[in-house]
């Protein structure tokens, strides 16, 4: 039954949990929620139905945690911006499966191994307001041949450490962007930003779970 929840889907939940706004109300604790539009290859086209099409990520001091439902099995991961960690539960009640995977800055690196690198990066001038906030277009390039947009808002400033490396050199806080893990591109879209209590976000394995690697939960679902 796990077999049906592709690696790549479990990949993609750390789409949510490490790209979110960031840059002049500072916002230290909340929710973050993002539309997200897929360009997926022919041979991936079959896991369009599985991924989400929201992206909801609570933060607190440079932590963040997202969960997504797949299937019979609850997915949540947490990602520490600051020491570039995290830490993937599965859940999966029917099989009485609590499963935890340690994940190193190495294993998150890898999510990003084949993306293209953005440069030049051009503010246009063209400006619009996009989830309430004040944001500007910037053009940028890869190394492949490939062009972007970006939009980006100075109205806002979430913990230090969230910002996206890919876009470190834009002042402000990406609204609008294009992510890209384990070879599925994205368009990410704020849809809002809530002040809000969130609880505790921790990588401490939790009580009553079986700590297994990434390449356990490769080896449950055949090697995939």
């Amino acid at each position: 039954m796990f077999k049906t929840i592709k690696t790549g889907v479990l990949a993609l939940m750390l789409v949510g949990a490490t790209n979110y706004a960031q840059a002049q109300k500072k916002i230290n604790e909340g929710t973050a929620t993002y539309t997200v539009a897929y360009s997926l290859t022919p041979e991936m086209a079959q896991m369009e139905s599985m991924l989400p099409k929201e992206s909801k990520v609570k933060f607190k001091n440079g932590l963040a945690k997202s969960q997504m439902e797949q299937g019979p099995a609850l997915i949540t991961v947490m990602v520490d911006k600051g020491t570039e960690t995290g830490l993937l539960l599965l859940d999966v009640p029917i099989m009485q499966w609590q499963y935890a995977v340690k994940m190193t800055k190495s294993d998150l690196d890898d999510t990003k191994k084949d993306a293209p690198v953005f440069s030049e990066f051009v503010a246009t001038g063209e400006k619009k307001t996009i989830a309430t906030y004040n944001a500007e277009k910037y053009t940028h390039k890869d190394d492949k041949g490939g062009t972007y947009e970006l939009w980006v808002t100075q109205d806002i400033e979430l913990p230090g450490g969230m910002k996206e490396s890919e876009f470190s050199s834009v002042k402000g806080t990406p609204v609008v962007f294009t992510s890209f893990r384990n070879g599925v591109k994205s368009v990410l879209t704020l849809k809002n930003i809530k002040e809000e209590p969130v609880g505790e976000i921790s990588l401490t394995v939790p009580k009553g779970y079986q700590l297994k690697t990434m390449e356990d939960l490769k080896a449950l679902q055949g090697g995939r």
